[in-house]
This record gives structure tokens, C-alpha cells and sequence, in this order.
């Protein structure tokens, strides 16, 4: 019988270090990644995390066995690998996949990997994910290749920032103030990068160095302890906008000029609008949690809302077939057409500084009106027994009265003011609750109160 490997998820994976995941496992995911997607040509990167070097080292070593030639682009963010592997070429050869040593926000004795085949595309649970598990349990592979692969350390700064800085389109910045927060990840060398091409741009950086003992918490801004700290640093500076980031920098997470933070939700919709300019007609993808602002934003400027279900690889995939020129979800993942529908947490606040300087309006003013129009309660989390008795039994609660009810995923009701939607979580005793309104906060808070008081009896 094979030992099951605890660490593969859904769409990546991820394991406390050295129970679930270590560099015998390593080397047996490249071993399998090899053989299940059969490149020629991987991009590999890593995180800060203490023990990412020897992840990355153990998986190049299986890939290398298996005849595979890495590319390694060394300490980088999701995106860089994403990059790397959809613009990077060897003597005209384009990369056949990537992978990237990472476990974003999760605590830190944990790690992980994402893995994409050519062109960035994902590498999820039906998509090979599950067959590269399989694999790697029974490790029995064939005899190392004749060819053991070469390894290369290439640099993509020049080519990922020159990239980064075509969403501004030519704008010419107006002088900003901006605190930028790594969190002590990966995300700080990205700000070196463009600070001397952004000179109208003030960075004030704030855990800046990267540091796998993440001496100021998991960069995790969607927590709200961990956001204090940007949130003063704002104050203190008089700052004209605030970043925030996750460890490998695949979300970012806005603050504006009062250090209030802005939930990504309504960054999805200023967004979509600013696309919408550029590309009249286009098609906008968003997740079902949280809508009626995105549909509202695209509808009114002739786009087409199109939704998809919640999770990176559903979201690249229906932005693949749709054709679709963006897509975000409210959890702070921004997917962009001209980055092989990936997500990149540097785009966003870029697309933002642009609409910032173009329109000379403050953050705030961006996003006020649609915080009005459509209040919302954020994600509301809550362990449940039984998630699946109680999604059935919030259903029976309001279908009397109910206009619409979708199972794109999990459940989404609406009213003739108000809309939640309730989800179970993939990996958690969880359901996780988002509620909005028509312009009522009241009507969206008393709401929102009736559904937690049902989660709790």
C-alpha cells in the first residue's frame, strides 16, 4: 500500500514541513510532475520560507533526473513563475511549465507548491494535480533519464517589470505618497525594481526585507490584526495610498489615504470599469460571492458579466474560453487577459495609481459612492458541524420569499434588496458567508445578523 500524501489540495500544495511535505516528497513531485506533463523546459522559483530553499532544490533534483532542463529564477513571487513560464524563452524555446515553492499565508513551518503546465496554465485537481499525486504516493519511477537535465539561473527583472509597466499605458503619474507593505515576503525586490522607473512615486516601504521568520506576523492582510501597521504608516506619512501584500505577493490589498481598508470586492468593480474603457464590449469574469456591484459596473458600461465559480483555476479557465479581458474574485485575486489569464498582485495597484493620476481623485472617492450603493459584509467565517444540513437549512428558511437561487457555487439566494451568498469550505469544517444590499446598509447588517443567528442554532 502506498502512504497517501496529505499535502496535495485541490488546486496546489501545501503541508506542514517535515510531516507533510519534505525533500523526499519534493523530489518525487518533480519526479511525477515529469512524468505526468512530460516538459522539456521548466521555470522553478521559491518563496522566503525558511525551508523553500531546500524544497526547490529537492524538486529541480527530480526534475533533472527525469531529463527535465531548470530554469531557476530564485527568491520571486507566484507571478514571476507565471511570467517566466508564458514569456520566457531559451533560443526561441518556450518554457513547458512552472513551478513555484510557496505557501503564501499559511503559518510558518508549512510550505507548498503551484504548479502550471506551458502558457501558465494551472495544473489542478482535474487537471493532472490528482495523477501527479498518484504518482508521487506509489514512487516507483522509471530509471533516471540518459540525459540528466541541465539547470540554469536566468534573471526575468527587466522583461516582468517592463511588462508591469504597460498597464499604465504611457500615463504620466501624478506625485504619490505610497506606503508599500511586504510583510517581510516575497514582494519587496518587485518595488526596487520599478521605484526608479515610477520616480513620481514615493515609497515609503514598511517590512521590507525578506525574512522566512516573519518577525511581524504571516503576511496576511486579509486578517485584520495584520493590517495596523499600514494602516499607521499612512497616518504617520499623510501617504496618498496603502499596499499591502501576502507572502508571494499574488494578492494585493489597498488602504486609502484615511488608512482605511478597501475590501477587494470594490476594487473588482473600479477594475472591470477601467477595462471596460479600454476595451468596449469586453467580457468581465467575477466569483458569485459577492456580484451585484461587478454586474452593475459592467452593465452600465455596455461590458458583459460573466460568472464563474470561486477558485483560481475556475476562474482562468472560463476566462480562457470566454475570452475575457479581466476577471477578479473579492478575496483580492486580479486575473489578467494579457498576463496568460493569470493573477498578479502587482497589476492592480498599478491599474490604480493610473486611475488615481488620470482622474485626481483619491482613493476614497473612487470607491465611496459604490460602498454606498452596494454595502457588504465581507467574508464571515464559521465552523460547522454539519455545513452541508445547514446550507439546506438556510435554503428552506427563505425560499418563500426568494427571487433567484444559484448553485454556482455553493449556495447564492437573492431578494428584492438584498443577496448572500453561503459556502462550504474545500478544505474546513467552515462556512464562509458574504452578504450585500441595494444601497442599505442597515437592511444588509440586520440581514447579515438573521443568517449568523441560523449558523449558530
Amino acid at each position: 500500500m502506498t502512504k497517501p500524501l496529505s499535502c496535495f489540495k485541490a488546486y496546489d500544495i501545501r503541508g506542514r514541513i517535515p510531516d507533510e511535505l519534505n525533500a523526499d516528497i519534493a523530489y518525487r513531485i518533480g519526479r511525477a510532475y515529469a512524468e505526468k506533463i512530460q516538459p522539456k523546459s521548466v521555470v522553478v522559483g521559491r518563496d522566503i520560507r525558511l525551508s523553500s530553499d531546500e524544497m526547490a532544490a529537492a524538486v529541480i533534483r527530480g526534475l533533472q533526473d527525469a531529463g527535465v532542463d531548470v530554469y531557476d529564477i530564485g527568491l520571486c513571487g507566484t507571478e514571476e513563475v507565471y511570467f517566466a513560464t508564458f514569456a520566457y524563452q531559451d533560443k526561441n524555446k518556450a518554457m513547458d511549465g512552472g513551478i513555484m515553492v510557496t505557501a503564501s499565508h499559511n503559518p510558518k513551518d508549512y510550505n507548498g507548491m503551484k504548479l502550471v503546465r506551458g502558457q501558465s496554465r494551472p495544473v489542478s485537481g482535474d487537471t493532472g494535480l490528482n495523477d501527479i499525486k498518484q504518482l508521487a504516493e506509489q514512487n516507483q519511477f522509471a530509471a533516471p533519464a540518459t540525459r540528466r537535465g541541465d539547470i540554469k539561473q536566468v534573471s526575468i527583472g527587466a522583461a516582468y517589470t517592463q511588462h508591469l509597466l504597460s498597464y499604465l499605458k504611457g500615463a504620466s503619474l501624478t506625485p504619490l505618497k505610497v506606503v508599500v507593505n511586504a510583510g517581510n515576503g516575497a514582494a519587496g525586490h518587485v518595488i526596487d525594481w520599478l521605484e526608479p522607473l515610477l520616480p513620481s512615486i514615493e515609497f515609503i516601504k514598511l517590512h521590507h526585507e525578506p525574512d522566512g521568520h516573519f518577525p511581524h506576523g504571516i503576511p496576511n492582510p486579509l486578517l485584520p490584526e495584520n493590517r495596523q501597521s499600514t494602516t499607521d504608516a499612512i497616518t504617520q506619512h499623510r501617504a496618498d495610498l496603502g499596499i499591502a501584500w501576502d507572502g508571494d505577493f499574488d494578492r494585493c490589498f489597498l488602504f486609502d489615504e484615511t488608512g482605511r481598508f478597501i475590501e477587494g470586492y470594490y476594487i473588482v468593480g473600479l477594475l472591470a470599469a477601467a477595462f471596460l474603457e479600454q476595451y468596449p464590449g469586453a467580457k468581465i469574469v467575477h466569483d458569485p460571492r459577492l456580484a451585484w456591484n461587478t454586474i452593475d459596473i459592467v452593465n452600465s458600461l455596455s461590458g458583459i458579466p460573466v460568472q464563474s465559480k470561486t477558485g483560481h483555476a475556475f476562474i482562468k479557465e472560463r476566462m480562457r474560453q470566454e475570452d475575457a479581458v479581466y476577471g477578479g474574485e473579492m478575496s483580492a485575486h486580479h486575473y489578467f487577459r494579457d498576463f496568460a489569464y493569470c493573477d498578479s498582485g502587482m497589476i492592480p495597484w498599478l491599474l490604480v495609481v493610473g486611475l488615481m493620476s488620470k482622474s485626481g481623485k483619491k482613493l476614497s472617492q473612487l470607491v465611496d459612492e459604490r460602498m454606498l450603493r452596494f454595502p457588504a459584509s465581507g467574508e464571515i467565517n464559521r465552523v460547522i458541524g454539519n455545513p452541508a444540513a445547514v446550507l439546506e437549512k438556510v435554503q428552506q428558511q427563505y425560499r418563500q420569499d426568494t427571487l433567484l437561487v444559484d448553485f454556482t457555487d455553493g449556495l447564492s439566494m437573492e431578494f428584492t434588496g438584498w443577496r448572500f451568498n453561503l459556502r462550504c469550505s474545500n478544505t474546513e469544517p467552515l462556512v464562509r458567508l458574504n452578504v450585500e444590499a441595494r444601497g442599505d446598509e442597515a437592511l444588509m447588517l440586520a440581514k447579515t445578523a438573521e443568517l449568523l443567528a441560523l449558523l449558530t442554532e
